[in-house]
């Protein structure tokens, strides 16, 4: 056999402390077909920094879709059944780098997923700039060897094959047909070149992650062996393993049969028959312990199939729609199957959700009970296997509704690409004797959604992207968790939402001494900045909360926008007043600040330097203005100790334990007072530090301004007329 090895590769990306799945990082590959070997390289760094420590990484592996994840052990929405993922561990110690290798062998041909993650996130609210978060690099590698020329199993030609040491396993792969209903593998005649007990072992199907449903066969000595299965995956490539159990040096022979019973499509009514497929091959003998299937048999139905439309609405939205209604009946002699198509490859990153509604007066009998089946590949055809929902290669999600129970509704999160059926049978507990003639008559609604019941009112509904594959997951808020945003176990409740709404609203109105104060010291612009500061920020934080305590009166990136530019700017204007400069001069430094503060708001608005920059500069400038004063009168400035102990003092130590409590203390859980606190304290900062109005100015004093201006055009007009 001729063995070809490929090798894929994806950009590292850095990692994130979790709080929802967006900041778990995704990767996306495509195995191909006829792979024997796959091996992910996983490699794993950190930052050299004395803030690096170390650290354990979380990897999630999942076929089909990306992984459903829990890591904070938050509650699922009520009707979604999870599974676990499939995940390991990468721990960052002293070592600055780690390489792990994941081997997995016969995997299964399609979409691959891995997403990784660092532990829960701390939930402290950290300023851009004042701290440097240690960087997390994670990259994985897919390393792949396929086979070019795998031997086909034609259904129901005998096959003879030699296994040549077991360190070389045979690999075949049979093509499962459309409507195959079962299938039957045989491996007989097994010799071996010393002509000794005959000892193999036969692995059907791929693995897949985080469940694997692979079917192991031993087979020892001549005696024939046989496995059959029920709901083979439809139109795929299944891939068998034989490997000998024996002496190293010896080789063994073989010979495998595969036949298939399946539904083929019968008439426009939408029954299917029931034949073998072995027998539809001229010279094809029938499988041991199979009697041929009569006449009557093979016109007998085995499923009914009601034809459903996929209707594109958006991205990661889907409707299905039934083209004779959205009732279907179901029976108890044959199961009634609807396809839901899903292997467009773009439709595993939302939520599959199928709600049943049963019309109790369709129902004849009281105790019966219509079981349903949502499975991927292929569908559930028989009775047996509705009940517990199995097929040869996965497991469904069971739902069924009844007289006493007539609504069921299934969540599939992410589900995975393929093809996925619904089964409906009518059931009763006494046999299917006893309600051979009844039948129902059950509602079907199923659609794809992004996020299920759009995160709730909790809740945001992120489309998140990696490369060109578009998934979406869910930010919850006011201490809401879980997949969609349910679980209550932390929320918060009405009154705390409220409260907090007040707190950071109400907080603002400490700008009215400080807006009064600059009013009766006649710094109006100074008071209009203020003004503008107070009114942005009591509505920008009305419009930022989390809860159902919300008011918007307008869009909310402006808002924000204009918080943030009024509180840099208050900043910058109370400085430059501090500094006592000529009006003229003080006046174009605010116009020009502004302008600047403005253009750097726009580039990174939370970058600390936005804040800090403006501050330094202003600084820079009062102290310079300062030094200037205090040369020329030859003394300190400000000259009066009651000016530092009494207002300048107070207004820095304030202004200290601001900054103090932004940039260390503010944490998502206690952010409302927090930062109420901090609205506070820079109000009353700047009521302290505003400096004492000009000696020669009046409050309060504009009709004397005016009347003055009149009588200096008066005096001038006196001395014109003057006689010396």
């Amino acid at each position: 056999s001729l063995y070809v090895s490929e090798y894929f590769s994806q950009s590292a990306q850095k990692l994130s402390f979790y709080s929802w799945y967006g900041n778990a990082k995704l990767f996306h590959f495509h195995v191909p077909e006829d792979t024997v070997l796959l091996r992910w390289l996983l490699q794993a760094s950190r930052g050299k920094g004395p803030e690096c420590t170390s650290m354990e990484i979380t990897v999630h592996f999942r076929h089909g879709a990306p992984p459903v994840i829990n890591p904070l052990g938050t509650r699922f929405p009520a009707n979604a059944t999870v599974r676990p993922s499939y995940n390991i561990s990468i721990t960052l110690s002293s070592a600055v780098q780690n390489t792990t290798f994941v081997n997995i062998t016969t995997p299964a041909a399609g979409d691959w997923f891995i997403a990784a993650h660092l532990p829960e996130a701390a939930g402290r609210i950290e300023v851009k700039g004042f701290s440097t978060p240690c960087p997390y690099m994670f990259q994985a590698d897919m390393f792949v060897l396929r086979l070019t020329d795998m031997p086909v199993l034609e259904p129901g030609v005998p096959m003879p094959h030699t296994v040549v040491s077991p360190a070389k396993p045979l690999h075949v792969k049979v093509f499962v047909p459309k409507h195959a209903a079962g299938m039957r593998f045989q491996l007989s005649s097994c010799v071996t070149s010393e002509q000794r007990a005959c000892t193999v072992r036969v692995l059907l199907g791929s693995i897949t992650l985080p469940q694997s449903f692979q079917k192991s066969l031993t087979c020892t000595g001549s005696i024939n062996c046989s496995l059959a299965l029920d709901s083979p995956p439809w139109e795929k490539w299944l891939q068998i393993m034989v490997e000998s159990l024996g002496p190293a040096n010896a080789s063994v022979s073989v010979e495998m049969l595969a036949s298939f019973t399946v539904c083929r499509p019968g008439s426009t009514s939408s029954f299917l028959n029931f034949i073998s497929l072995n027998q539809s091959q001229a010279g094809a003998r029938p499988a041991a312990g199979e009697a041929p299937h009569n006449v009557s048999s093979q016109r007998s139905s085995c499923l009914q199939s009601q034809p459903v439309v996929r209707e594109d609405l958006d991205v990661v939205s889907v409707r299905y729609r039934l083209l004779n209604g959205p009732s279907v009946p179901v029976s108890s002699l044959t199961p009634t199957l609807l396809l839901l198509n899903l292997n467009t490859g773009m439709d595993s990153g939302g939520s599959l959700v199928v709600n049943l509604l049963l019309n109790k007066t369709s129902v004849s009998l009281a105790n019966a009970t219509v079981a349903a089946c949502v499975s991927a590949a292929s569908p559930v055809l028989s009775p047996n296997a509705t009940r517990n929902c199995s097929t040869a290669f996965s497991q469904g999600y069971p739902l069924s509704v009844s007289t006493s129970s007539a609504e069921a509704m299934l969540i599939v999160l992410y589900p995975q690409t393929d093809d996925w059926f619904l089964s409906l049978q009518l059931l009763c507990p006494k046999g299917q004797g006893e309600c051979s003639s009844a039948e129902a008559k059950v509602t079907v609604f199923a659609y794809l959604t992004p996020c299920f019941n759009d995160c709730g009112p909790y809740g945001q509904c992120s489309l998140l992207r990696r490369h060109g594959y578009l998934y979406a997951g869910c930010s919850c808020k006011a201490g809401w968790g879980g997949w969609s945003c349910t679980d209550d176990t932390k929320a918060q409740t009405v009154g705390t939402q409220n409260l907090a709404t007040l707190l950071l609203t109400l907080s603002n109105l400490m700008f009215l001494p400080a807006i009064a104060v600059a009013v009766y010291r006649f710094y109006l612009v100074e008071a209009s900045v203020y003004t503008y500061t107070m009114f942005f920020s009591t509505f920008y934080h009305a419009c930022d909360q989390p809860g159902v305590a919300v008011m918007c009166i307008m869009d909310y990136d402006t808002l924000q926008y204009c918080d943030f530019l009024g509180s840099v700017v208050a900043i910058w204007v109370t400085i430059l007043c501090m500094a006592r400069l000529k009006k003229i001069l003080k006046y174009v430094l605010f116009i020009l600040g502004t302008l600047l503060i403005a253009m750097s708001l726009q580039l990174d608005r939370r970058g600390v330097w936005n804040m800090m920059g403006p501050c330094l500069f202003a600084l820079f400038i009062m102290v310079t203005a300062w030094v200037h004063h205090g040369a020329k009168r030859r003394h300190c400035y400000p000259s009066s100790w009651k000016r530092w102990v009494f207002y300048l003092l107070p207004g820095i130590t304030l202004a200290f334990i601001a900054i103090s409590v932004y940039a260390f203390m503010e944490t998502n859980e206690n952010y409302y007072y927090t930062h109420s606190i901090w609205h506070v304290l820079v109000a009353c900062s700047v009521a302290f530090l505003l400096p004492p109005r000009d000696k020669h100015k009046k409050p309060w004093a504009w009709p004397q301004k005016l009347t003055c201006r009149y009588q200096i055009c008066q005096n001038d007009r006196e001395e014109l007329y003057a006689v010396t």
